[in-house]
């Protein structure tokens, strides 16, 4: 636990200590706001539902770009080799450097808070539980999409790459549900299960039911291991 917490801080410093982390928030910010109050002024639609269209949306590329330098920069400039050789599980350096990614994407998701404050304070009507599974389906689908892109960033010495992966393998999992018309019928409720955005919309309409939690959970712990067997297959390459 001590490893996975001293990398986790080195990992979160990192970014903060850059302009990148900066600059992500604040594109983030940019983008799902332009197209909130787009709704919200322009067609008159104003719940939450439209930001929590638009959120998973911004994150199939915000998230890959966040994580894809967080394994493939060690490896492009050698440290992997480093850390490897210190009393350091491949499980925490994986678990440290995802709970850091993940944490600069929920920090970037509670800047979207300030859109529900603000259909507060016009007076809109607002399903405040429907709101809080929302931001929870939101957090567990960046807790997946994060996952991935460490997975990816574990594959490759280049961030472009690891990038392209990312977001490759980030499509394939939100774009399933919209390919159900493409699949055979027997295969069609494997393929929606499969799918981030089925997930996401059972719990953004208030509930949490314990198969999308296991669902998120599975995902997550799937690509974490996956990534752990990648940096530990280096020692015998």
């Amino acid at each position: 636990m001590h490893n996975i917490r001293a990398i986790y801080k080195k990992e979160l410093s990192s970014f903060f200590s850059s302009p990148m982390a900066y600059i992500f928030l604040v594109i983030f910010a940019l983008v799902n706001g332009y197209f909130f109050t787009n709704t919200f002024f322009l067609y008159n639609q104003s719940d939450m539902r439209a930001l929590f269209g638009i959120v998973p949306m911004v994150y199939l590329f915000f998230i890959p770009a966040v994580s894809m330098g967080l394994i493939s920069r060690e490896k492009g400039i050698g440290t992997i080799e480093i850390i490897s050789t210190l009393p350091i599980k491949e499980r925490d350096i994986v678990l440290g450097k995802y709970l850091a990614g993940l944490t600069l994407i929920i920090i970037s998701l509670f800047s979207t808070v300030i859109h529900y404050f603000t259909l507060i304070k016009f007076g809109t009507t607002i399903d405040h539980g429907a709101v809080f599974t929302g931001y929870l389906g939101l957090a567990l689908v960046a807790g997946v999409y994060t996952s991935i892109g460490v997975f990816a960033s574990s594959l490759t010495e280049n961030q472009v790459i690891a990038f392209i992966v990312g977001i490759a393998i980030v499509l394939v999992f939100f774009l399933m549900d919209k390919l159900l018309y493409f699949v055979p019928a027997s295969l069609a409720g494997i393929v929606q299960y499969m799918s981030t955005e089925f997930h996401l919309s059972n719990i953004s309409r208030g509930v949490i039911d314990t198969r999308n939690l296991i669902y998120f959970g599975s995902i997550i712990g799937f690509f974490l291991f996956m990534t752990t067997r990648v940096l530990e297959s280096r020692k015998w390459s």
